[in-house]
């Protein structure tokens, strides 16, 4: 690895060069000829201004000329292929296992990830588990600095913005020894700003030192429907002000740290009942309720300086009549994103690959009506070679000016310029040693972890347990699946913290689905493990009408010994649970299940730490939604 004062003297010469065009000629000859004259949808000529930037110490008119030098030495095929985000199979940026060569060349026609740079010239790269991308924290910034060296390496030195989703919570693709933070309800029940801040300023540490520069986060959703299928904890909660505070503050944090933080999904995606990967949502808010529930978020990120804002592929027909998903609107992308909210930074899809926007048109079109909607970035195509000769053949024939194609690669170096990568792209063992799931981050994770938890019911002041009274503890319930690499099963993760607080904990998994639930042979199996124990502390994961985990609880409550209820993800649980006969002594919401969460939960079920969550989303009876039972900002402590 060079040393960074050597790194950063070669990029810079690099770079220099290139911009004054002494980097050799173009890789494939001269560009295709293209008609330069600004089209319907073609966003304007490429004079366009440079977004505003508040970051400290940047000598901004240096950043325009490198710029300028690297726009004018790119071929046309270069221009389409920064515009581009997408995801490669393997490990190393050279050296891939076998298993992931043969998927690359069958989803790409390359190797690997440096192939990938010098045939599509991708300006990102996305980081995800399932394409084994990610190992262990040292492995990670290999591959990071592997990819660079290949950008670097082409006849115009562009880094590349390496990316990934990693809301934290339900979602994170960085898993341990990385730190783990709560995720964004727990966040949205802490109401802390300054909690959200320095999770996001602590993540971002993170990230970058494994070389990841770009994050698909915060979500700016508002969780409006309790039902909603993709967005639920995902979402800082359900009042559009609060949701507003904690996004702002979470860009600042990973801004902060010198990462580019994504709001994400634009123009909300909080009150839908499908799922955009699976189905194309329709969004039913009028112009006034999108103004009051939807936009405070987006507009508080824009106002504090968000580097990008990521397409939702979903129907609004209050801003747009067309049957068209936002991703590809321009009444909606340009229309109101860019000219009604002012916002001039980079605007990128939602994952092409989703079924949310490939319902209409084919995959080679796609791409194309993003570009002509307003967007800049084109995250995740099915087929990256379709994608970029759909644009290619675009540019040809007029459709989009190559000045177009301009307007979004100026946003997007700009952005890699705001966060440092034309400086230095790369990092080192050092820097992940120093950073990366250190002592002092873990305790920051669980100290904010200890503000989330929300303690709904306690009746007869059974909460919290005593070692004395309750020794003899049964941890028993669904063991969802955990996001990659951040611990579990819940129900051992549970016992393990409890048998640590001074109690005899004893894990007993149901299952590890939701709906329908546990099988009537788990259900008694539990029951007789419940019996003669001095409490049972039950897990619900997204309990639904007629699940067997609502008979399981009342099964456990039947024995006549304290139950005490962990809601894992969703805090709506506790609705279906307040029956005659169902209900438990005490319910808690922990908003999502990996380690950190459930440590906080044991550690307020055992009283080393007072509950100081309140529900960021109402709680409506099962029976009856339009009455609420439990507010936003309903809380017990001790």
């Amino acid at each position: 690895m060079h040393t960074k004062t050597s790194r950063r003297a070669l990029l810079t010469a690099t770079l220099a060069a290139a911009a004054a065009g002494g980097c050799g000629g173009p890789e494939n000859g001269s560009p295709a000829p293209a008609d330069r004259t600004t089209t319907a949808g073609s966003g304007g000529p490429s004079a366009a201004p440079s977004r505003p930037t508040t970051e400290p110490g940047r000598d901004h008119e240096r950043d325009r000329r490198r710029i300028d030098g690297l726009i004018g030495r790119m071929t046309l095929d270069q221009k389409i292929g920064q515009l581009f985000v997408t995801r490669v199979y393997g490990h190393s940026a050279t050296r891939p296992d076998p298993a992931d060569i043969a998927a690359n060349r069958k989803e790409i026609g390359v190797d690997n990830a440096a192939e990938l740079i010098a045939k599509y010239h991708v300006g990102g790269v996305m980081y995800v588990g399932w394409a084994h991308n990610i190992r262990d924290p040292h492995q990670v910034a290999a591959l990071s600095n592997g990819i660079q060296r290949a950008a670097l390496a082409s006849s115009v030195p562009v880094p590349v913005l390496l990316s990934t989703d990693q809301e934290y919570g339900t979602v994170a693709r960085v898993g341990a020894p990385a730190t783990l933070f709560p995720g964004a309800m727990a966040l949205g029940a802490g109401g802390s700003a300054a909690d959200a801040r320095t999770a996001a300023r602590t993540a971002g540490a993170e990230l970058a030192a494994l070389g990841i520069r770009q994050d698909y986060a915060p979500i700016a959703d508002v969780n409006v429907d309790p039902a909603n299928p993709v967005i639920g904890v995902r979402s800082f909660g359900a009042d559009p002000k609060a949701v507003a505070r904690l996004v702002a503050a979470q860009v600042e944090g990973y801004q902060g740290a010198g990462v580019a933080a994504t709001a994400k999904h634009f123009p909300g995606h909080g009150d839908t009942s499908v799922d955009s990967h699976v189905g194309l949502p329709r969004i039913t808010h009028s112009r006034k309720e999108w103004e009051r529930l939807d936009a405070p978020p987006f507009r508080a990120a824009i106002a504090a300086g968000i580097d990008s804002i990521m397409t939702a592929h979903l129907l609004f027909p209050a801003l747009d009549p067309a049957d068209d998903p936002a991703t590809l609107s321009r009444p909606i992308v340009t229309g109101v994103l860019r000219e009604e909210l002012g916002y001039d930074g980079v605007v990128v899809t939602d994952s092409l690959g989703m079924a949310g926007v490939r319902k209409k048109y084919g995959d080679d079109r796609v791409p194309v009506l993003a570009l002509k909607a307003g967007v800049d970035q084109l995250l995740s195509p099915p087929s990256l070679s379709l994608a970029i000769e759909g644009v290619r053949k675009a540019v040809r024939a007029g459709e989009i000016s190559e000045d177009r194609l301009d307007r979004s690669l100026r946003r997007i170096l700009e952005l890699k310029a705001r966060r440092g990568l034309l400086d230095d792209p790369y990092t080192s063992d050092r820097a992940v040693n120093r950073t990366v799931g250190t002592r002092e981050h873990r305790a920051t994770a669980d100290r904010i972890a200890d503000r989330t938890t929300t303690l709904i019911t306690n009746h007869g002041g059974l909460l919290p347990l005593s070692p004395r009274r309750h020794r003899d503890l049964l941890v028993v319930g669904v063991d969802a699946a955990a996001p990659s690499g951040t611990g579990g099963p819940p129900t051992s993760v549970l016992a393990r913290a409890l048998s640590g607080l001074g109690f005899r904990a004893q894990a007993l998994t149901t299952g590890t689905g939701g709906s329908p639930g546990p099988s009537p042979e788990r259900v008694e199996a539990a029951v007789a493990a419940a019996r003669g124990r001095d409490a049972v502390v039950v897990t619900t994961y997204d309990i639904v009408s007629g699940s067997a985990q609502r008979t399981l609880v009342a099964r456990l409550v039947a024995t006549g010994v304290p139950v005490v209820h962990l809601a894992l993800r969703d805090p709506y649980d506790i609705a279906r649970l307040t029956g005659r006969g169902t209900a438990p002594g005490a319910s808690l919401a922990a908003y999502c299940w990996t380690d950190v969460e459930l440590r906080a939960a044991a550690r307020v079920i055992a009283g080393r730490t007072a509950p100081r969550g309140t529900l960021p989303v109402a709680v409506r009876h099962a029976d009856d939604p339009s009455r609420v039972r439990y507010p936003i900002g309903h809380g017990l402590t001790y």
